[in-house]
């Protein structure tokens, strides 16, 4: 179970099936560290992608649906992947952020809302019937590039003072933002990992991925 007085490292697979079964096995177990199938490894590999990290990993499985509609279909299906959480977008309507935190409630599942491009998280939260496990910043992979962007953590305070729950920080993480968000309040960090020619910042592939969660480990404690 995921613990607010604990500080968490997720690390994204955004390529293939091949990338997670050269890495993900060399990657120590640890009850801090979440494996995410990102939506890009989903929207290439689907399901059984998903089903192949849960051979592979049994902690947590983070399936980055970023749902926009279809909630309850969608939930079940990364469970019967073997997922025990998963993303739908902030930006979704009421109704489908409703359905989509009460089925992943009953299928015990953690349910996370993606407040990307959503400059008040505070103001969708309040729309729902009741928060989700998860709120995550992220400042997207075509965000990086621009100049003065940044995750917004001025709205962890905000958040917290009103709900109980789990803040993430996703987006150009490497181990000094990986600090930055810790200091600014965040539960989880998450890692990209990245392949030589990629412009986005997190972990390279060609870097000995398992060391490097490990510091990303001592960082955040």
């Amino acid at each position: 179970m995921l613990d607010g007085k604990k500080r968490y490292l997720q690390i994204a697979f955004n390529s293939d099936l091949s990338s997670v079964e050269n890495i993900l096995p060399n990657i120590e177990e640890n009850e801090r560290i979440l494996i995410e199938a990102g939506t890009p490894f989903i929207k290439k590999e689907g399901m059984r992608g998903i089903e192949r990290i849960s051979q592979l990993w049994d902690g947590v499985i983070v399936a980055d649906l970023k749902t926009a509609d279809g909630a309850i279909g969608e939930v079940h299906m990364i469970k019967d992947a073997g997922a025990n959480a998963a993303s739908v977008l902030g930006s979704a309507p009421t109704e489908t952020l409703n359905l989509f935190i009460e089925e992943c409630k009953k299928l015990d599942i953690y349910s996370m809302i993606d407040m990307i491009g959503i400059e008040e998280p505070l103001k969708v939260i309040r729309d729902l019937k009741s928060p989700p496990d998860v709120v995550i910043l992220h400042k997207g992979r075509d965000e990086e590039s621009t100049r003065g962007k940044i995750i917004g953590y001025k709205n962890v305070n905000k958040i917290r003072s009103k709900y109980n729950v789990l803040i993430s920080a996703a987006g150009g993480v490497d181990s000094k933002e990986a600090r930055s968000a810790i200091f600014n309040g965040a539960n989880i960090v998450v890692a990209n990992i990245v392949s030589e020619g990629q412009p986005w910042t997190g972990i390279s592939d060609s870097d000995d991925v398992a060391e490097m969660a490990q510091k990303f480990l001592k960082t955040i404690e």
